[in-house]
């Protein structure tokens, strides 16, 4: 029997790639119309503070199918970031999924999309949980060809010639290069028949689309949509895949049996211009733990359970793991660390917070704390390729209710504020057991 009754909820997350906090226009964006996802959100739950654990690809997924700090898995490095084509390692045998969770109550679970947590047999979705997958295992720029165009000229000018990235079903290869112009409408329909194939039983749907991640790549339903331009093009067709999930949902009965999160695995990579996304009024982007790096727009939806309201707890997509065990029935591990929280009295009974402390890392390294509104940063350094890491003594201090766009440090004048972070810090680094590190293993050749 599940937290909620006799017949136990489905689950559906939709997780994005570099999607930034001000890309979607219920999080504020002028031009990009986003009106499923707007709909979601006043139907649902739209968090303000909703953070990954990561500030890039490889050990946010990590956490989130993992309900754990990547610290902890080994699914992070301070020198390869991610993993790529020619790594070794990938999600340790050793971690529970939230597939592998939702197994034990006989759930019925598909992968969908990009998957990067390790491209090896071993590491794919089908040994770790899921019962199918379809779609790619790293990121969508990744096997470039040497005979692509140099520097950004791929990018700025896509070619699905120029990145031989493998489409797989399960653990074969069906494609490649993967057509990453049709990749958002198949990975949808592909969702949508395993949502309609599997409704007598419970269901759990992993839906990790390959963009907006450059290179760029739409339908051509959607060339010139947008306002914004291609990259609001893109947009436009991932809010057009959820508007087909939700309405799928609805058609075949399940929607009020069914919990929908939506969110993203770490802010908008802001070194490629118009071709990346925006992090609104927070501060910088994708490979750094300033707020635009982690902070994420999330939404969770579940007509007749919810009642619609905006949330500014604290809250990350490790607490998706913790969350959809328990309202299965299933239990959250006992023997590690589980980071993630049930998210359940704030999704059903309006609940203010479930946590008030959040750690930020970059790679292998804790940067920064945040208690309550306060956010200490011990270590900061611009998103990718713009500048070098620098220490701070004492930390740098924001008031993230005041200061969201963390421009005014207050350290200064809050002494105390640094001392009480400070004793949180050690609480965690006490009871912290770093697993293997995965991400620097490179395959022999």
């Amino acid at each position: 029997m599940s937290a909620l009754g006799a017949k136990p909820p489905n689950f559906v997350v939709i997780f994005c790639d570099d999607l930034g906090y001000g890309d979607l226009g219920c999080f504020g964006h002028p031009t990009i119309a986003t009106p499923n996802l707007d709909r979601m959100a006043a139907e649902g739950i739209k968090f303000t503070q909703f953070y990954s654990a990561a500030c890039v690809c490889t050990p946010s997924r990590a956490a989130l199918l993992t309900g754990r700090l990547p610290v902890r898995s080994g699914m992070c490095s301070d020198k390869r970031r991610v993993l790529f084509p020619n790594s070794a390692g990938g999600l340790p045998q050793s971690e529970i999924t939230l597939a592998e969770g939702l197994k034990t109550k006989g759930y019925a679970t598909a992968a969908i999309g990009k998957w990067h947590l390790g491209h090896l047999p071993q590491f794919l979705p089908t040994n770790n949980g899921f019962d199918t997958y379809f779609g790619i295992p790293y990121s969508n720029d990744m096997d470039r060809l040497a005979s692509a165009p140099k520097g950004r000229e791929s990018f700025w000018k896509p070619k699905v010639k120029y990145f031989n990235v493998p489409l797989l079903r399960d653990t074969k290869v069906i494609e490649r290069p993967a057509d990453q112009t049709t990749i958002t409408r198949r990975y949808t329909e592909e969702a949508i028949e395993f949502i309609k194939n599997h409704k007598a039983k419970p269901f759990f749907v992993y839906l990790a689309h390959s963009l907006p991640h450059i290179p760029l790549f739409r339908g051509t339903a959607f060339e010139g949509v947008s306002k914004r331009g291609l990259y609001g093009d893109v947009i436009e067709e991932i809010d057009w895949s959820v508007g087909q999930v939700l309405k799928t949902l609805k058609a075949e009965g399940l929607a009020e049996n069914t919990l929908v999160f939506f969110t993203s695995d770490n802010g908008p990579w802001l070194i490629f211009d118009t071709h990346g996304g925006s992090a609104g009024l927070l501060r910088d982007g994708k490979g750094s733990t300033w707020e635009g790096g982690m902070r994420e727009p999330g939404i969770a939806w579940w007509p007749g359970k919810i009642k619609p309201h905006t949330s500014h707890a604290i809250t990350s997509t490790m607490d998706i793991y913790t969350t959809c065990l328990t309202l299965a029935g299933a239990k959250v591990p006992a023997d590690r660390v589980v980071d993630g929280r049930d998210l359940s009295p704030i999704l059903f009974k309006g609940a203010k917070s479930v946590r008030d402390t959040f750690f930020y890392y970059r790679g292998e390294q804790l940067y920064a704390v945040r208690q309550g509104p306060w956010k200490a940063h011990y270590i900061t350094r611009p998103a990718y390729g713009r500048g070098a890491p620098e220490k701070h003594d004492p930390p740098a201090l924001y008031h993230l209710d005041h200061d969201p766009s963390e421009k005014h440090n207050l350290a200064k004048d809050n002494p105390e504020v640094l001392a009480t972070i400070a004793k949180a810090l050690a609480q965690h680094n006490t009871k912290l057991k770093r697993g293997k590190n995965q991400l620097d293993l490179i395959i022999k050749k």
